[in-house]
């Protein structure tokens, strides 16, 4: 007979799951906002200055990260809503069968899904990504950006965190 997980571990885990969904819808809700509420009030290429290195601005984006494959001729959108899709499954499955105690990892994942599901709803629906946050520096421009990609870097910023100070730990406590 297969062990049993001890009384309870399963409803904590599958707690922790759930709040980490919860943490995914609202990036999805904050980004679909945010993005909706600039689209609305801006013209494309328009710009105001908050700061002095900062701007909103509306811009699409019909490519990956910094435009990749912004010019690939249209075949791209449903490869990227492919990749999306795909990715998103994989962390979804990986989330699922987290333990309890990584929880760095959950809050990783959580971002990343939440933000590539805001970008993958653009895709679907105006088959382009709204972008509008955009830091710069005198006439340097880093690409703009929005809410779906800020928290895609800070899930990956937490995942690295974790694997590179904390995986040791994780394989000790689940012995």
């Amino acid at each position: 007979p297969a062990p049993q997980a001890p009384e309870g571990a399963t409803d904590k885990g599958d707690r922790l799951v759930l709040r980490l969904l919860w943490l995914s819808a609202l990036v999805v809700v904050l980004d679909q906002v945010s993005k909706y509420w600039i689209v609305l009030t801006f013209d494309e290429f328009e710009v105001l200055t908050i700061w002095p290195v900062f701007n909103l601005t509306l811009v699409y984006n019909t490519g990956a990260a910094f435009s990749f494959l912004a010019e690939a001729g249209g075949w791209q959108r449903g490869f990227l809503i492919s990749v999306s899709v795909i990715v998103t499954v994989v962390m979804l499955v990986w989330l699922r069968r987290l333990s309890p105690h990584e929880r760095l990892t959950g809050w990783g994942l959580a971002f990343v899904i939440g933000g590539a599901i805001g970008n993958l709803i653009d895709r679907i629906v105006l088959g382009k990504v709204v972008d509008f946050l955009q830091w710069h520096w005198q006439d340097w421009y880093y690409p703009s950006f929005n809410l779906a990609d800020s928290a895609i870097t800070l899930g990956v910023i937490l995942l690295l965190l974790d694997g590179f100070f904390f995986a040791g730990r994780h394989d000790r406590s689940a012995r």
